[in-house]
């Protein structure tokens, strides 16, 4: 089976059909949300404390589900607007925003707690256009990055390299280069299947990289089960608290009812994509 980036660019291999298969796929909701919940674990955020944090190549949303069942705020961008439309569909919490990521990352200084990334660094070692210049873009990305993260804060990449030597020390150096410390945690490296290899940065600090999960730990996972933890708690009332926001349907009702009481300018103008403001750029 072909790698998505040999079929063609994202923008253009994720369109409508393709983005609303993706999504109700139960297969890759799952591997979605036991990425995205790796992601989180690797970020090492303070426990029962909220942050703010960027999705890079948020697709359709089902990693920022995730984030936002973790009790965290988030924004997503993508450079597919098909993935977006569906996004905005599914209300998954977080603002969304089409971009290229190889154009970098347009947010303001200290913006990020943190940022997590999932299937989509290896896209941008693709040379889709003529312009297109894997290094240059990476670097800019790493630039931008690194500017918006708050110091201390940590990135973590789950990406399928194509070449995993060479790849995997193109991104590390690029990323090294723009003031990022970290490295490559692979986890069950003597897998086939369940290998998975992440990149772990730190913004403005000298961090630990962590260690990666063992296939003895695999092992040991697949022999004991529980059942109801306390995480899964704090996630189901953290779906219950969200049952009872607002709809966005009620929202849009209220603005379009305001807009025609007290005039167009009256409240905030609708984003392309979920009818929130946009966060502040630069």
């Amino acid at each position: 089976m072909s790698r998505p980036e040999y079929t063609a660019p994202p923008e253009i291999f994720y369109n409508a059909e393709e983005a609303r298969k993706y999504t109700s796929n139960t297969r890759m909701i799952q591997i979605q949300r036991e990425l995205t919940e790796r992601c989180l674990e690797l970020l090492a955020l303070p426990e029962d404390t909220p942050g703010f944090l960027l999705d890079i190549g948020c697709g359709s949303g089902l990693s920022g589900e995730t984030i936002s069942d973790h009790g965290h705020h988030w924004v997503g961008f993508d450079i597919s607007g098909d993935m977006l439309e569906v996004a905005a569909e599914r209300e998954c919490g977080g603002d969304l925003i089409h971009q290229d990521m190889g154009q970098g990352v347009p947010f303001q200084p200290g913006s990020f707690d943190g940022v997590i990334s999932v299937s989509a660094l290896q896209w941008l070692c693709n040379q889709d256009k003529s312009s297109h210049n894997p290094i240059k873009r990476l670097k800019h990305f790493f630039t931008t990055l690194y500017g918006a993260m708050a110091h201390g804060a940590r990135a973590v990449f789950q990406f399928y390299p194509d070449s995993p030597e060479q790849q995997m020390q193109l991104v590390t150096q690029q990323a090294m280069k723009c003031g990022f410390t970290g490295g490559i945690v692979i986890d069950y490296p003597n897998s086939t299947r369940a290998k998975k290899i992440f990149l772990c940065l730190f913004a403005g600090v000298v961090g630990s990289v962590p260690a990666g999960k063992s296939d003895m730990m695999r092992d040991t996972a697949s022999q004991s089960t529980v059942a109801y933890t306390r995480a899964d708690r704090r996630r189901q009332a953290r779906r219950k608290k969200r049952a009872g926001v607002k709809s966005r349907e009620w929202m849009m009702k209220k603005k379009e009812s305001r807009r025609k009481k007290y005039g167009e300018n009256s409240v905030k103008r609708d984003s392309k994509f979920s009818g929130r403001k946009r966060p502040t750029r630069f």
